[in-house]
C-alpha cells in the first residue's frame, strides 16, 4: 500500500518537477540524462511559462546539494541550467534567470574552489547570451565583489590559487560584457565598482615578467595561453574595459588606477605605471586622450610635495601618454600641458635651493642625494615638454615656443609669468637654463617655410635677451635654439666643430636662393643677430664651445639668409671681430683673443668659398697659410688644442696675419660687389638690453680716466681747483633727471638706424664724428698756471684714439656731450 501511495504521489506531482527530476541519474558519476535533458529543453521551450519555476525548482535542488556536499548533483544542476539558458530565448527567461543568478551565487560563496570556477563559468556563458529586452532591475554589484576577491586568491596551493584568480578575472570579463550590451550598462562605470574591478586587473598584471613584451597596441595571444596565465588575461580584460569606456565614464576607470600605484609604490620604479599608461592610451578612443593627460596632470598636482623620484616616476607617466596621444588628438590640454610642467620646474628648483640652503654648513650625503633626485625630476619634465612640443603641429609649435620664451625670468625685471624672484640670482639661473634647454628640444626639427615664421619679432628680441647675460651656458643654449630655427636644410651636422674647411663643396651644403620675406627679415632685424654674436665673442668665460656655436650662427646666416648685402654686412662683423683681439679694449684673456682670431679665420674661409670670388679666396687662403707658419695660435686647429703656447701680446705681429680691410675690397669690388660700406666700422646697435643683463654698457662712446697721482706741493693746487673724480665726471655726463628723455632718444636713434635710407645714416654719422672731434679739441683746452710741477695726469680714450699723460693743472668741460 506503501508502494501504491508513493506512486500514486509522484504522479500527482507537477510535470516539470518530474522531468527536472528525470535528469537527474541514481548515480551521480553517470553524468545528465541526456534524454530527459531534452524533453525539459522540449517542454521549456514549447511552454515558456514555465520557466520560472524550472528555474526555482533547480534553485532549490542545487541549494540542497551544496549543502550536503553532495557535488556530483551539483554539477549535473548548473549543466541543465547551461543548456536551457542557450536554448530559450522568450521574454518569460527573466525570471529564470534571476534563478540561475542565484544559483551562482551560491557556488560562488561557497568555500570549495571547484563550485567558484563552476559557478563563473555558467556566468561567463550567461553573459555571452543576448537578451531580447534589457533588465531594469537586475544588478550585479555581487558579482563584482565577488570576482574581484578571487582575483586576489591566496590560496596556499599555486595552482588552486591561479585557477580561482584565473576564474575571478573571467567573471568580471564577463560582467563588463554584459553590463556594456545592457541598456543600463553606465551602472558598472560607477565608482564603487571601478574601485574594485581595476585594481583587481592591475594586481594581477603586476605578475607580468617580460613588461616590455605587453606594451603597445592590443595583442592577440592564442586561447590557450590567455586561459592559463592570469597577467595576460587580466591585461587582456583591462583593455577590453577601456575600449568600451565613454566620455562620461573615462575618469572612473582611470582614477583608480593612480590609487593603485600609489598605494603599492609603484611610481618609484615606475616600469609598471609605464606599461600601464601604454595600454590605456592604445585601448581607449583617441578622442579621449586628453582626459587621461589631464587626470596625470592632476595627480602630479596632489603629489608635488612627494619624494624626488615620485615626481619624477609620474612625469615619465605622462612623458609616455603624450608621446602616444600626439600623434592624434589631445584636445584642449596642449597649454595646460606646459602650464602645469613648468610650474613643477619651479617647484622643483624651490626644492633643491631650499635642501642647499637648510645644509648649508652641514654638507651630507642625503642632501647632495636630494639635489641629485631633482635634477631627475628637472630633466624629466624638460624631457617631457621637449618631447611633446616637437610633436605638435607647426603652427601649435610655435604658440608654444612663444609661451614658454614668455616663462623664461629675466634678471633685472620683476614681470616675470613664471616667478622665481624668491630663488635668488641662483634660482632663476636655474630656471633661465632648463627653460632654455626646453625650448631647445621644442625647436629641433622645426622646420619654417621663411625665418619670419621661425623668429617672429615678439619672440625674437626675448631669446636673444639671455645672450648677453654673463653666463657661458645660457649664450650656448641661445645659439643652439637660434639654430634649429635657422637651418631649415639640416646643414648644421655638416658644420659641426670649428675648423678650416679645405673645400667647402664636399660638405655637400644644401641651400635655396633668398626668398623675398628673408631678406626683408634680415633688413629689420639682421642687426639683432649681428650684434649679439658680436658681443658673444666678447665674454670673458668664452669656452670652445661657444666659438664653435659662434662660428655656426655665422656659417648657417650664410647659408640660409645671405644675399649680397648680408654677406657685405657679415665681413663688416668679421673685421669688427679681428679688431676686438687686437685692440683688446675689453682686457680680455689671450686665449679668448686668439679664439676670436681663429673663429674669424675659419668663418671667412668658408664665405670666402660659400661666394666664390677667387682674388677674396686667394687673400683669405694666404692669411691662413702666413697664420699656420708664423702664428698658428690664429687658428682654429691649434689654440683649442688643450696645450696650446699663447703669445704674450699680439703688438708686435706683421699685417700679413690679419685680414685688411682694402685687400677684401679690392676683391670683391672686381667681382661686381658693393664695397663701399665696407670701408664704415661696424658698430653694434644700443638697446636696453644690456642695463637689463648686468653688462658693462657698450654706449659710452667717450671714457675718461683720470689718475691723480702725488706730487711735491700739490695741496694748494688741489685745493684752488674743484677735485676730479671718476664719480665726479660721471654726474657730469650721466644726468639722471633725463632718464626718460634718453630712452625715448635710444629708442628713435634704434628706428632710425633700422628705417632710414643708408645713405642719410652714413652722413649723419661723418657730421657727429666731426662734432665729437670738435667736443675732444674743447675738453683739451687748458688754462695752465705755471706750478713746480704736474699735479697729475690724465688718460682720454675716444674711439681708438688714445691721449694720454696729459697735464693737469686746471679743467674746463664746455657743455660736455656724448654721442
Amino acid at each position: 500500500l506503501s508502494a501504491g501511495v508513493c506512486c500514486c504521489c509522484a504522479a500527482l506531482r507537477p510535470r516539470y518537477k518530474r522531468l527536472v527530476d528525470n535528469i537527474f541519474p541514481e548515480d551521480p558519476k553517470d553524468g545528465l540524462v541526456k534524454a530527459d535533458m531534452e524533453k525539459l529543453t522540449f517542454y521549456a521551450v514549447s511552454a515558456p511559462e514555465k520557466l520560472d519555476r524550472i528555474g526555482a525548482y533547480l534553485a532549490e535542488r542545487l541549494s540542497r546539494d551544496v549543502v550536503r556536499h553532495r557535488y556530483g548533483y551539483v554539477l549535473i544542476a548548473m549543466e541543465a541550467l547551461d543548456q536551457l539558458l542557450m536554448a530559450c530565448h522568450s521574454q518569460s527567461i527573466k525570471p529564470f534567470v534571476e534563478s540561475f543568478l542565484h544559483m551562482v551565487a551560491k557556488l560562488l560563496e561557497s568555500g570549495e574552489p571547484k563550485l567558484q570556477v563552476l559557478g563563473t563559468n555558467s556566468f561567463v556563458k550567461f553573459a555571452n547570451i543576448e537578451e531580447d529586452t534589457p533588465s531594469y532591475h537586475r544588478r550585479y554589484d555581487f558579482f563584482v565583489s565577488r570576482f574581484s576577491a578571487m582575483c586576489h586568491s591566496c590560496d596556499h596551493d599555486p595552482e588552486i590559487q591561479t585557477e580561482i584568480r584565473i576564474a575571478g578575472i573571467r567573471g568580471i570579463q564577463g560582467v563588463v560584457r554584459k553590463t556594456v550590451n545592457d541598456e543600463l550598462r553606465a551602472t558598472i562605470w560607477e565608482p564603487q565598482h571601478m574601485d574594485k574591478i581595476v585594481p583587481s586587473l592591475l594586481f594581477n598584471m603586476q605578475k607580468i615578467e617580460d613588461i616590455d613584451s605587453r606594451i603597445g597596441p592590443p595583442s592577440s595571444p592564442t586561447g590557450g595561453e590567455k586561459e592559463e596565465n592570469p597577467a595576460l588575461l587580466a591585461e587582456n580584460c583591462f583593455r577590453e574595459l577601456l575600449g568600451r569606456a565613454t566620455y562620461g565614464n573615462m575618469n572612473n576607470a582611470v582614477r583608480p588606477v593612480f590609487v593603485h600605484l600609489d598605494r603599492h609604490r609603484l611610481w618609484d620604479p615606475n616600469e609598471f605605471a609605464v606599461s600601464c599608461f601604454k595600454i590605456i592610451m592604445y585601448s581607449i578612443q583617441a578622442q579621449y586622450s586628453h582626459h587621461v593627460i589631464q587626470e596625470i596632470l592632476g595627480h602630479l598636482d596632489v603629489r608635488k610635495r612627494d619624494s624626488p623620484r615620485v615626481r619624477a616616476g609620474i612625469i615619465q607617466v605622462l612623458l609616455e601618454a603624450v608621446a602616444i596621444a600626439a600623434k592624434g588628438s589631445i584636445g584642449p590640454t596642449v597649454l595646460e600641458v606646459f602650464n602645469t610642467l613648468l610650474k613643477h620646474l619651479r617647484i622643483s628648483v624651490d626644492f633643491e635651493l631650499g635642501d642647499r640652503r637648510s645644509s648649508a654648513g652641514s654638507a651630507t650625503f642625503s642632501t647632495s642625494s636630494k639635489e641629485s633626485d631633482e635634477r631627475i625630476v628637472q630633466n624629466a619634465i624638460i624631457q617631457t615638454i621637449g618631447f611633446f612640443g616637437s610633436n605638435l603641429p607647426d603652427y601649435q609649435r610655435s604658440e608654444i615656443m612663444m609661451f614658454i620664451m614668455g616663462k623664461v625670468p629675466v634678471l633685472g625685471t620683476t614681470s616675470q609669468s613664471l616667478d622665481a624672484s624668491h630663488l635668488g640670482d641662483l634660482g632663476t639661473r636655474r630656471i633661465q637654463i632648463m627653460l632654455l634647454r626646453s625650448l631647445l628640444m621644442v625647436t629641433s626639427g622645426y622646420k619654417a617655410t621663411t625665418i619670419t615664421n621661425a623668429l617672429p619679432p615678439p619672440f625674437l628680441d626675448p631669446l636673444l635677451s639671455p645672450s648677453l647675460m654673463e653666463d657661458s651656458e645660457l649664450r650656448q643654449l641661445v645659439l643652439e635654439i637660434l639654430h634649429n630655427l635657422i637651418d631649415r636644410h639640416d646643414n648644421r651636422a655638416k658644420l659641426r666643430g670649428i675648423r678650416i674647411i679645405p673645400d667647402v663643396s664636399d660638405l655637400k651644403i644644401k641651400r635655396d636662393k633668398i626668398s623675398r620675406q628673408d631678406v626683408s627679415f634680415m633688413k629689420k632685424h639682421g642687426q639683432q643677430l649681428y650684434r649679439h654674436i658680436y658681443l658673444g665673442c666678447k665674454e670673458e668665460d668664452n669656452v670652445q664651445k661657444n666659438f664653435e656655436l659662434l662660428f655656426t650662427s655665422l656659417a648657417l646666416t650664410t647659408i640660409e639668409l645671405a644675399n649680397e648685402e648680408v654677406v657685405i654686412d657679415l665681413i663688416r662683423l668679421a673685421i669688427a671681430l679681428q679688431d676686438i683681439a687686437i685692440i683688446n679694449e675689453d682686457n680680455l684673456p689671450m686665449f679668448n683673443r686668439c679664439g676670436v682670431m681663429a673663429l674669424v679665420a675659419a668663418y671667412l674661409n668658408f664665405l670666402s668659398q660659400m661666394i666664390a670670388v677667387p682674388a677674396f679666396c686667394q687673400h683669405v687662403s694666404k692669411v691662413i697659410e702666413t697664420r699656420s707658419l708664423e702664428a698658428p695660435y690664429f687658428l682654429p686647429e691649434t689654440i683649442f688644442k688643450d696645450k696650446c703656447n699663447l703669445p704674450k701680446s699680439l703688438e708686435k705681429h706683421e699685417k700679413n696675419l690679419f685680414f685688411l680691410t682694402n685687400k677684401i675690397a679690392e676683391s670683391l669690388g672686381g667681382s661686381g660687389y658693393s664695397v663701399e660700406r665696407l670701408s664704415v666700422p661696424y658698430v653694434p646697435q644700443v638697446t636696453d638690453e644690456d642695463r637689463l643683463s648686468r653688462r658693462k654698457s657698450i654706449v659710452d662712446t667717450v671714457s675718461i680716466q683720470v689718475d691723480i697721482l702725488p706730487g711735491n706741493n700739490t695741496e694748494d693746487k688741489v685745493n684752488n681747483t674743484e677735485e676730479i673724480t671718476f664719480e665726479a665726471l660721471k654726474k657730469a655726463i650721466d644726468n639722471n633727471g633725463l632718464e626718460e628723455q634718453e630712452k625715448e632718444k635710444r629708442r628713435l636713434v634704434i628706428e632710425k638706424f633700422q628705417k632710414a635710407p643708408f645713405e642719410e645714416i652714413a652722413a649723419q654719422c661723418e657730421t657727429k664724428a666731426n662734432l665729437l672731434h670738435d667736443r675732444l679739441a674743447q675738453i683739451l683746452e687748458l688754462t695752465i698756471r705755471p706750478p713746480p710741477s704736474p699735479s697729475g695726469t690724465m688718460t682720454i680714450t675716444a674711439g681708438h684714439a688714445h691721449y694720454q699723460s696729459v697735464p693737469v693743472y686746471e679743467m674746463k668741460f664746455p657743455d660736455l656731450c656724448v654721442y
